[in-house]
């Protein structure tokens, strides 16, 4: 069976992890301040903070924001996608906020910005995009659409970009994560592009932003405080969301290493572009000059897709829609709204094996087998 995903991993990670653990020192340490600054200099961002995973990157993100107050009319709002992984959308009600979902663009499986345009209101505290598969959102036009409601309505949100699938996707030439302006989170989980076994990265807009969740990671508390002689006071508390010098040790043996993974992912999915592009009942999402995707996946959209599963699994090929629709869920059951655009295409959507453990003789297998249809 040719698998769907794979822990990318570079030979050098088990000497790494070894000494590591032999020096008697493995929990938040100089390694973790080594990783971030080769982190910062990969994103030509110095205002990085690692976590223990993307989704405590997401909620400290959200915490940052929301803060303890509901205000007048209740808990905030987040204008988000439901088509992700849960932990995006887990995170909003984590912070005791409320999900608006605003509906798929069908064309790039991102958020369909007319419809997020039309929901920010006075209660938005936040927008959550997600660069599905690793595809980037048109992160100009959504600055557009923040400068029309500010206008509009007085209230400019911040937007969190969730960068799981996205290391090293860029939008207008600029890596995601580098210089847009928003909160961006990726994460460092077994199968991503980049893996530290697990764990994730906060790339933040200010200076500001950046204390608060250096500190908030760790408790509120300042490390390396004397803490006999001059206890450091607490102002503001946090969590336990800080990454150890074993996992960073992992993510710095996979650092170079990923960008050749990265680089295969896009060399096969070129290859599906050409191959599949006219095969009946097979539509391919957008592919837009001014945005590189990372395809950490490789979605496209069929007709019949119980059909087409069967005819790959019988050839040997793992796929699968990777991410269900959140806004099923009994528990933002609440939450639930009119989502045509997803509506249309959440029982097309499937994934085909794309990453780096992919050979050329399997990739032209697994585009025969499609084209030969289901």
């Amino acid at each position: 069976m040719i698998p769907l995903l794979k822990v990318p991993m570079s030979d050098r990670a088990p000497a790494a992890v070894a000494e590591v653990v032999g020096s008697g020192f493995v929990g938040q340490g100089p390694l973790v301040e080594e990783f971030e600054a080769a982190l910062a200099a990969k994103l030509a961002n110095p205002r990085v903070v690692t976590v223990n995973s993307g989704t405590s990157g997401l909620h400290l993100a959200l915490h940052l924001l929301a803060g303890d107050d509901d205000g007048p009319d209740g808990p905030g709002e987040v204008l988000t996608t439901p088509l992700t992984m849960e932990a995006t959308n887990w995170a909003i009600l984590a912070n005791r906020l409320r999900i608006r979902w605003v509906d798929i663009d069908p064309a790039t499986l991102n958020v369909d910005l007319d419809d997020l345009a039309r929901k920010i209101t006075p209660r938005t505290r936040a927008v959550m995009v997600v660069h599905f598969a690793g595809y980037p959102v048109d992160l100009d036009r959504l600055q557009t659409i923040l400068d029309e409601a500010e206008a509009r309505v007085g209230v400019r949100p911040m937007v969190i970009e969730d960068a799981a699938h996205a290391w090293r996707a860029t939008y207008r030439g600029q890596p995601i994560g580098g210089t847009h302006g928003n909160i961006t989170v990726f994460s460092f989980q077994a199968v991503k592009h980049l893996t530290c076994g697990d764990g994730g990265l906060m790339v933040l807009p200010s200076d500001q932003l950046h204390q608060r969740a250096s500190l908030l990671r760790w408790f509120g508390i300042r490390r390396g405080a004397d803490r006999l002689r001059n206890p450091p006071d607490v102002p503001e508390w946090g969590f336990k969301f800080h990454l150890t010098d074993i996992n960073a040790a992992i993510g710095l043996a996979n650092l170079e290493y990923a960008e050749g993974v990265v680089a295969r992912h896009r060399e096969n999915a070129a290859f599906y572009d050409a191959a599949l592009a006219d095969v009946p009942g097979l539509e391919l999402t957008e592919r837009a000059a001014d945005r590189e995707s990372s395809f950490w996946i490789y979605p496209m959209k069929v007709e019949d897709r119980e059909g087409f599963i069967k005819r790959m699994d019988a050839a040997g090929i793992m796929v699968s829609n990777v991410h269900e629709r959140n806004d099923l869920h009994t528990c933002v059951r609440e939450y639930r709204s009119a989502l045509p655009g997803l509506d249309r295409i959440a029982d097309r959507i499937v994934c085909v094996p794309v990453g780096w453990w992919v050979t050329d003789e399997q990739r032209e297998f697994i585009a025969d087998t499609i084209a030969s249809g289901w």
